[in-house]
């Protein structure tokens, strides 16, 4: 019988023994792992090296002798500390510590950084351990400091131009404020670039950076060393003027600055006109704080643009208490509109000829539940700065179209379009959006523009004016005869009808030359086939007037004062019966 196979193991005292390394062997293994951690420090990206307690050199790897530039001599095990740094002296320029540490004593670590003649910034990490060996990491952190410097930069400068942002200007006039309060003056120039965007929305975006930049030049050019020039952003720029008599030196340099900047430019070819205005707040009557001060030469500004381009201005208090009500009045008006606020008033617009009522003017009309009336003067250019005249106009357009259904075919509707809508892009599409959801015939409608629609952009103006037109809406130019390029203007494009302006009726019955513009204007209209329509008529023999001249169309209070939708169309058969009236035998002519 076959005893059965034990799985267990034998005693350990029966056991063999394992078979110990050799000595050869032991010595073999560490060779390799000695060669494999020496090859592993000679191709560290980093430089390193090893000093014993008594600063003597244990091992040191290929990129440590690069980045010292050592001979090899120096680079043998047992050479002192002092040696090495020996050939190192009057390479470099200064260094800096990174971090205040305590001395390399035991168990240590200081971070030091050397900046060399050449350029190169080297960043030096030193342990101490407890038994006096000292291991250093170097580092060539050239371009890591040039990318932090860079950055740094950008953090504080405008990448265009190179000049201080807007926070180190408002840094920097902490500083001189408290300077101010010691004693010494400080102003605040605020000012922005007139006609930049059309230089830069015709010539693109270069030729616009390239204006900036030598913009700055100039600016550069006007100050002393101790002022600060900030760009702010866009074509605004700002700076502050320390330690020179008040207002006496910023109005100078203010005249120094429209002059350089009213100048030609002349960049890539391109001769560009540009010019300044200038608003200036005085430190501490316009404020003792950067925010104060830098609000209230913003509101300088804004008055020197709205007197006209070139200007300076000067803070007052009033211009605050403008600021403020413009802020309230602008809230209101962004309510107004979901609030229903808003509603259309329609003046009649009837032919010389006969009285015969041919159409209307839409004119805009704001109830405000406080104030009452806000008359257009105040609120449609407040409506354009701010964009708001979009969503209005886009319902004065569909409100105008709906009420004209209620009115006789025969009378033509005219809205007045601003040209920030034709800019925003979106005219076309309220327009048809307006003719399809009231059903009014096309021809029904006519727009009415001025020449500030084509003076910024006019190829793109004539383009969506064509676009109108081939869509059967008629379109006129209002307020003839008051712009700069009346005449270009008819030449871009064929309009409807010509309006001439009241304010050349106001004068007609007295001056001569008022006289010959009206003449000249419906003459220029016959001969190109484009109606007439004068404005402003408030008496008889302004009327009789426009007829002998010419005028195919009048409007005006001589007729009718503005009127609610509901009654136009009683105004309209009302005319007709007193022209009834007036064809009959006997009676009198209108």
């Amino acid at each position: 019988m076959t005893a059965p196979v034990s799985t267990a193991e034998p005693p350990a005292s029966k056991r063999a023994a394992a078979p110990l390394p050799s000595d050869d062997a032991r010595l073999r293994a560490l060779a390799a792992e000695n060669a494999a951690l020496r090859l592993a420090i000679e191709r560290l990206p980093h430089g390193l090296c090893m000093f014993d307690g008594a600063d003597r050199l244990v091992l040191a790897n290929r990129r440590y002798r690069e980045i010292w530039d050592l001979p090899e001599a120096l680079m043998r095990p047992g050479t002192p500390f002092a040696d090495i740094l020996a050939a190192t002296r009057g390479r470099e320029a200064e260094w800096s510590r990174l971090a205040e540490l305590p001395p390399p004593d035991r168990d240590r670590t200081r971070r030091r950084e050397w900046v060399m003649d050449d350029g190169r910034t080297i960043s030096i990490v030193v342990t101490r351990l407890a038994d006096g060996t000292a291991i250093a990491v170097h580092e060539d952190v050239t371009e890591q400091r040039r990318t932090e410097a860079r950055i740094a930069h950008l953090a504080r400068h405008d990448a265009l131009t190179g000049l201080v942002n807007r926070a180190v200007l408002r840094e920097e006039l902490e500083r001189l404020l408290a300077r101010n309060a010691r004693g010494e003056d400080l102003a605040l120039l605020y000012l922005d670039l007139d006609r930049f965007k059309a230089v830069n929305d015709s010539h693109g975006h270069p030729v616009g950076d390239e204006l900036l930049r030598e913009v700055a030049a100039r600016l550069r050019g006007c100050v002393r060393d101790t002022d600060l020039v900030a760009r702010l952003g866009g074509d605004e720029f700002a700076i502050a003027q320390c330690g020179a008599p008040q207002p006496t030196a910023s109005r100078r340099l203010a005249q120094r600055l429209i002059e350089a900047l009213s100048a030609p430019f002349e960049i890539a070819g391109v001769q560009a006109h540009i010019g300044t205005s200038v608003g200036i707040a005085v430190a501490p009557f316009d404020g003792d704080d950067p925010d104060t001060l830098l609000k209230n030469a913003d509101l300088a500004l804004y008055r020197a643009k709205a007197d006209g381009r070139g200007a300076l201005r000067y803070f007052e208090p009033a211009m605050d208490e403008r600021a403020r009500r413009r802020r309230t009045l602008e809230a209101d008006l962004r309510a107004a509109l979901a609030l229903q606020q808003f509603h259309l008033e329609y003046q009649p617009v009837v032919r010389v000829a006969d009285a015969a009522v041919c159409g209307v003017e839409a004119l805009l009309r704001w109830r405000h539940p406080v104030r009452g009336e806000v008359s257009p003067a105040e609120f449609v250019p407040l409506a354009e700065d701010t964009g708001l005249i979009v969503p209005i106009g886009r319902w004065v357009l569909e409100q105008a179209c709906r009420d004209a259904l209620r009115w006789p075919a025969s009378v033509r509707v005219a809205v007045n379009v601003s040209a920030v809508q034709f800019r925003h892009g979106a005219l076309l599409r309220d327009v048809a959006h307006a003719l399809a959801h009231s059903g009014l015939a096309a021809g029904r409608l006519e727009l009415e523009i001025t020449e500030s629609v084509m003076l910024r952009e006019p190829a793109q103006a004539v383009a969506q004016l064509a676009q109108l037109r081939a869509h059967g809406v008629g379109v006129a130019l209002d307020d003839f005869g008051t712009g700069y390029s009346s005449l270009s203007t008819l030449h871009a494009f064929r309009f409807d009808r010509l309006k001439i302006d009241r304010s050349f009726v106001h004068d007609v019955e007295r001056d001569a030359g008022a006289r010959s513009i009206v003449r000249a204007v419906a003459g220029l209209g016959r001969s190109l086939g484009i109606a007439t329509t004068i404005e402003g008529v408030e008496t008889p023999e302004q009327l009789a007037i426009a007829r002998d001249e010419g005028c195919i169309e009048a409007q005006g209070h001589l007729f009718s004062r503005p009127r609610p939708a509901d009654a136009i169309a009683a105004f309209v058969a009302s005319a007709a019966a007193g022209r009834s009236r007036a064809a009959s035998p006997g009676s009198a002519d209108v």
